[in-house]
């Protein structure tokens, strides 16, 4: 059992850049390291324990980073969870505190990622996603298309047959995305878009995901600092964030038994949601902002199902109302999301931090949401795992 809360002392990210644009990991690391370090008021030997979370990457690259930030000797743990690593980091820092191991630990996301579309490294073994490619070829047959396509792709077709969902729908989640991130220096793409630039743009997989629907290939990194409310007292700390509630789940059966949104991981998002409401006593309309999924405009869409922010085929009707933006009920992705910052897989989940943390401060400068005092985080990893997490302002 829990004997402490676990408190977000303090938080850094780098801007993110594409592949041809981005330092090595061990600078881009080392950056917001040092300014979460900075943000809590507190030096790196303070740190018990180090979670560092990257997918492209040889093993000890955790070391390798945290090395750049301190030489203490404390314990660093390499995590590597697809798309969520960066808040499976954040689960395990979280873990340790609430649980007594520790009173002050940094999670750490980074990302280097190659050009082009994800690809699978090892091909002389299984494929962790065999069994969800096999969803992907028994409802829309086999494809040349790289895996994330064929799997949201796959989603989006599915979700449109069985609502009737408009392919200008989609195209207005990444309008919103674009929107957002022109007031984040952080984010990767700030020039605006129309939804007909969006839907003009090549197709990705039909019917309705195009290029811009996708997020990019991105570089960069991000970090949060972990304390015990009673390590916070002692040493003075002010502006911190309690986390309230946080889950993680994996696949069940019912991942591989029905349509493509299974696939993809809309019950992984139902069951986290469901538990930290219950934890916490919150319910979806208590929550004023949130931070989800989106690296594509269709899991976007199932996210807001998934999370319980729309009823079962009540996403379109949330875009249209504009519902997911600032003057909604929600204000969904302010840094511009996973489609318009960008995603380096180890660091969305830590970007993603980084901005409710912001957010619940009133620190977020002209992304700020309006009496912010509960933020939602949703990070989503395919083969698979989903971390949802509850912040709220102390």
């Amino acid at each position: 059992m829990a004997v402490d809360h676990a408190l977000v002392a303090g938080v850094g990210m780098t801007p993110f850049a594409t592949p041809r644009r981005a330092a090595p990991y061990t600078e881009m690391a080392a950056e917001p390291a040092r300014q979460a370090l900075a943000d809590a008021d507190i030096a790196y030997a303070d740190i018990q324990q180090v979670y560092a979370g990257y997918v492209y990457g040889d093993s000890t690259s955790g070391q390798r980073a945290a090395y750049e930030v301190g030489l203490t000797g404390v314990p660093v743990i390499n995590v590597n969870n697809n798309c969520s690593t960066g808040s499976t980091a954040l689960f395990l820092a979280r873990q340790a505190v609430a649980g007594g191991a520790a009173d002050c630990v940094l999670a750490l996301g980074f990302e280097q990622m190659p050009a082009g579309a994800i690809a699978e490294a090892f091909g002389d073994r299984p494929s962790p996603l065999d069994p969800f490619l096999e969803v992907a070829d028994r409802r829309h047959g086999a494809s040349d298309a790289p895996i994330a396509l064929r799997l949201f792709g796959g989603a989006a077709r599915d979700y449109a047959e069985t609502y009737g969902a408009r392919a200008e729908t989609f195209a207005k989640v990444a309008v919103k995305a674009r929107t957002h991130a022109a007031n984040n220096p952080n984010a990767v793409f700030r020039d605006p878009l129309s939804v007909e630039a969006v839907l003009a743009s090549p197709m990705m997989f039909a019917p309705l995901l195009t290029r811009l629907q996708c997020c990019p290939p991105t570089c960069g990194a991000a970090a949060a600092v972990v304390v015990s409310e009673a390590f916070a007292r002692r040493r003075g700390l002010s502006g911190a964030v309690r986390i309230r509630a946080q889950a993680m789940t994996t696949d069940r059966a019912d991942s591989f038994a029905g349509d493509m949104t299974a696939a993809v991981g809309v019950g992984l998002t139902r069951r986290a949601a469901e538990a930290v409401y219950e934890a916490s006593g919150v319910a979806p309309g208590d929550v004023r902002v949130v931070e989800l999924h989106d690296c594509f405009t269709a899991n976007e869409i199932l996210s807001y199902e998934g999370l319980g922010l729309a009823a079962a085929g009540g996403a379109e009707r949330m875009v249209e109302d504009g519902d997911n933006s600032y003057g909604g009920r929600h204000v969904v992705n302010p840094s511009g999301g996973l489609l318009a910052k960008g995603h380096p897989l180890g660091a969305t989940g830590l970007a993603q931090c980084f901005e409710l943390v912001q957010q619940l401060r009133g620190r977020a400068g002209a992304r700020q949401v309006e009496a912010a005092k509960l933020a939602l985080q949703h990070n989503l990893g395919l083969g698979g795992a989903c971390v949802v997490t509850l912040y709220e302002a102390t």
